[in-house]
C-alpha cells in the first residue's frame, strides 16, 4: 500500500482514525505520542476533537497505517475523505 498524498480528512474523522489506529496497535496515548515525537496531550487533543496533527505527524501516522497492511487500507478506507 503506497498511499503518497497527505491524510485528507476532517475532524472528527481524524480522531477517530488515531484513536481505532492507537487500539490495533495496543499502545497507550503516551506511547503513541512518544513513537511520532510529539506530547501526549496532542494525541489526546486529537483524539477527542479538539485539534489536528500537523503535516508532518500525519506523514508518520500515515506510514503506521501503512505498515498494518490490510487492516490498515481498512482503516483508510473507513476514515479517508474522498
Amino acid at each position: 500500500m503506497s498511499v503518497k498524498r497527505p491524510l485528507l480528512m476532517n475532524q472528527p474523522q481524524i480522531g477517530k482514525l488515531i484513536r481505532e489506529l492507537r487500539l490495533e496497535t495496543g499502545l497507550t496515548q503516551e506511547q503513541f505520542a512518544a513513537q511520532l515525537g510529539v506530547t501526549c496531550s496532542s494525541v489526546n487533543r486529537w483524539e477527542n476533537g479538539r485539534g489536528k496533527p500537523l503535516p508532518l505527524a500525519r506523514q508518520q501516522i500515515l506510514q503506521c497505517v501503512e505498515q498494518m497492511g490490510d487492516r490498515g487500507k481498512d482503516l483508510l478506507a473507513k476514515y479517508l475523505v474522498n
